[in-house]
């Protein structure tokens, strides 16, 4: 019944777009990954909370706007709470209208989710995972980015 008002909600307001966001485990990332043969995935950890994550998600939307139809994929995993799902990170998504792939992160252990991501990652967001299995490419980065900074850090990282 709450998804239903929260999509009549944004219909009215005009803020609905595909505000598809599911919860997710890092393990069930992880099988969406591995799902990409050749694909570069962009992962950026954010929160609705966050005033640089939230800055930068124009560039995150911008890149895979740029890449549709080419083996890179923007997913956005948000770090906000998962009661939070259907009150603020959904109509956050519809409000910006943010069409890339969003999930709130689903892990009962926030620090051992932190270390599964990367060993050196102190928690702190905005954070980036740039990966591809098949060129053994990972790449971390605990930043916001402008939208240059993105574009560079992603083609460096994915050159053969």
């Amino acid at each position: 019944m709450q998804k239903y008002i929260v999509t009549i909600l944004l219909i009215l307001t005009g803020h609905y777009v595909n505000a598809q966001v599911k919860l997710l485990t890092l393990s069930e990332l992880e099988q969406r990954i591995t799902k990409g043969k050749d694909t570069t995935y962009v992962v950026n950890f954010w929160a609705t909370w966050c005033g640089p994550c939230v800055e930068e998600l124009p560039y995150f939307e911008k890149v895979n706007a740029e890449n549709t139809g080419k083996p890179v994929k923007v997913i956005l995993m948000s770090l906000d709470f998962k009661s939070k799902l259907k009150t603020d990170v959904m109509p956050f998504v519809a409000k910006h209208k943010i069409k890339s792939e969003v999930y709130v992160v689903n892990e009962p252990d926030q620090q051992k989710f932190i270390d599964r991501v990367d060993q050196h990652w102190s928690g702190a967001i905005p954070a980036t995972l740039i990966l591809n299995t098949d060129k053994k490419v990972r790449s971390f980065y605990e930043q916001a980015f402008t939208y240059e900074q993105l574009k560079r850090t992603i083609s460096t990282a994915i050159k053969p």
